[in-house]
This record gives C-alpha cells, structure tokens and sequence, in this order.
C-alpha cells in the first residue's frame, strides 16, 4: 500500500496556479514549493505537484507536454463531504479564474461536477452517499 500520492502537473504560470489554488482554500507545503515546483496540498498525504512547464519537460524527456487545449491526459477526482460543498468549491473555481466544465451529474447517491483550472487539467469534485450506492446492501436486506 502506498503512503503518499504526488501527482505531478504542468503550469504555464506557477505564481498565477498558486494564487489560484490559494484562492480556493488550499495550502502549499514549503519544503517543496519553490521558482519551479508548488506542492498543493489537497488532504492528508495527498499532493499536486504544479510544475513549471520546463521543470515538467525533466521529466518527461521524450514527450511533449499535453496541450490542454486539444486533449486531456488525466481527469483528476476530489471528494468532499456534502453537495452543498461541490457547488461552493464549483462557486469559487469560476469566481478565480477557471471554468466549469461539463454538466453537472446527480445520481442520487453520487453528484458530481468538474471544472477546468488555469492550465486547462481538469478535476472532478464529487459527493457519495455509499449507503444509497446502488447494490449496497445494508444488514436488514440480508435477511
């Protein structure tokens, strides 16, 4: 089982993601934040890595970089407690800077909206209620 989990985007303008996700709530470590690299913080052992386009590019020596504008390379998911909290932190994206994106789902026991950030990476944030997940029995249906 994995400990931590970073997952590592490219940005074309760090301060203005940084701002941007600052501007929602979230926090950056310093330990890894610097002129190349901002490590958002989205819960307990749970990074972005927002990378300078450049510093990205290290990594990934063989490969270009994922034009946003034209494909997507990741949809990245983020739960939260209540609906209530999805149209707040949907309020907030567009209110920064980004754009909603896609229909909003509700499927009674999971609802779901997206939205794109600056660089255009999208993330999904969602609500589930497992007790009304479809096929999740509870004990008096066992019977």
């Amino acid at each position: 089982m994995f400990k931590q989990i970073f997952v590592n985007l490219p940005v074309k303008d760090l301060s203005s993601s940084i701002e941007f996700w600052k501007n929602l709530g979230f926090e950056f470590d310093p330990r890894f934040t610097d002129e190349k690299a901002g490590s958002l913080k989205l819960g307990e052992n749970i990074y972005a890595m927002l990378l300078t386009e450049e510093f990205f590019k290290t990594f990934v020596k063989s490969h270009e970089i994922a034009d946003t504008s034209k494909s997507k390379e990741v949809l990245n998911a983020l739960s939260v407690n209540s609906r209530e909290e999805v149209d707040k932190m949907i309020e907030k994206v567009v209110e920064f800077g980004g754009k909603e994106y896609g229909n909003t789902e509700d499927y009674d026991w999971m609802y779901t909206r997206d939205f794109e950030d600056l660089d255009g990476h999208i993330w999904e944030v969602l609500y589930m209620d497992i007790d009304k997940f479809p096929g999740n029995k509870n004990e008096d249906d066992k019977n």
